[in-house]
Parts: C-alpha cells; structure tokens; sequence
C-alpha cells in the first residue's frame, strides 16, 4: 500500500503545536521530508514520534526532539549553525531551512558520505558535511550563532563553548551515558548561562571532553 507521506508530514506537524510555539520551526520540519532520511524498511515510521535506527549504531531522534532542539537555538534566518553528530542528515536539513549555513560534522565518514549525498539531492545547498578531526566540533570555521549537538556528553565541552559568538547558543544533552538533561548554553561576555529543559536520551558523544570511544560499545 502506498503511503500519504506527505500527509502523514503534515499530521505530525499538527501534533507538534502543543509543544513547539516557533511556526518557522513547525514550517521548516513540514517542508522537510523526513522518509528520504529513514533506511527503505523503516519508511513506514517515518512520521511517528520516535527515534529510528540508521545503522552503525546510531538513530535518526524523534520528531519532536528534533523540533525542541531546534526551538531552543531562536533561530531568525541569518545564522551560522554548527551540528555536532550529523547522522541521516535529518536535523541538518531542518537547520538549513531556518539559518543561512549549516556545517555538519559526523564521526563515521560512511554516514558522513551518505548524508552528503542526501543533502544534494534535496537542493539544501547551504549545509557543508565534514567528517570530524581530531577535535570536538569544527574549530576551522568558528565563531558559530548556535551549535546543536545529538549525542550526550558526561559534561558542557569547552571546545564547543569556546566556539560560540557571544550571545551564541549550544543545544546539548548532557549527563550519564543511559539518561541525559537536555541543555540551552548562552555564551555571555563573563561566562555561561544554562537553562535546562527536562530528561532525554541519546547516543554518547565519542571526542575530546565526551565519551572515550572504547567505551561507546557498553552504552
């Protein structure tokens, strides 16, 4: 049976308004078909509110925490946003129709190539997938207007808010290895200003200042 993906879009989108008051957010994720971001043997779940496997370990995140992260950056349209564990490419894509440049970096570079294929195809041209080096981020083109990263950290990684303009925000699950608080990070001239905004659950962030990676497999 042939699936009304787009309508299937546009319900969830509906669902998400007792949640997300932001319409640019609401618009963008609409627009965005998240069924060309899910493996072929998943494409039937890909507008119920759940995360997905894409392989290697990882997962495409919900829809609704996709839009709760995104909220969190305010996003106006004139940014420069970095993603830190661009995965399937999804949340890459929804930044790219709410900043004006996205860059992506991704630690598996067989996501890494297959998201940038992705990316392509759909036209979002304003989004740059690198594979990631040596540190945490992508220091190469800082300062960044928001980082969002999908993955948890045992801790709030300098790197990441040495990365940030002032007045930027950092969007990142933070906590244990099983169970993390999902944080809003605002660089201030004289420091941090955190906000948390309630329990989540991610894959561990492997990097300098996160998870070692020998240890990812127990997680």
């Amino acid at each position: 049976m042939e699936i009304d993906f787009a309508g299937a879009r546009l319900v969830m989108v509906e669902s998400m308004r007792s949640e997300i008051s932001d319409e640019r957010v609401l618009r963008a994720i609409a627009r965005v078909p998240r069924e060309e971001f899910v493996p072929p043997e998943y494409c039937h779940l890909a507008y119920e509110d759940r995360p997905i496997p894409i392989g290697y370990g990882q997962t495409i995140s919900q829809p609704l925490m996709v839009a709760t992260m995104t909220e969190l950056l305010r996003l106006k349209g004139d940014e420069e946003v970095l993603e830190v564990g661009t995965g399937s490419g999804y949340q890459a894509a929804i930044l790219a129709e709410l900043a004006s440049r996205v860059v992506t970096v991704e630690r598996l570079p067989e996501l890494a190539e297959v998201a940038a294929e992705r990316l392509c195809r759909l036209g979002l041209t304003n989004v740059v997938v690198h594979v990631a080096s040596g540190a945490l981020g992508w220091p190469e083109e800082a300062p960044y207007d928001g980082i969002l990263v999908t993955a948890g950290a045992p801790r709030i990684p300098r790197p990441l808010v040495d990365q940030l303009a002032v007045g930027g925000r950092l969007v990142i699950p933070v906590g244990r290895r099983q169970i993390q608080q999902l944080l809003s990070v605002t660089r201030q001239p004289d420091g941090v200003k955190v906000r948390r905004h309630g329990p989540c659950r991610f894959v561990p962030l492997i990097g300098e200042e996160a998870w070692p990676e020998d240890e990812s497999a127990s997680s």
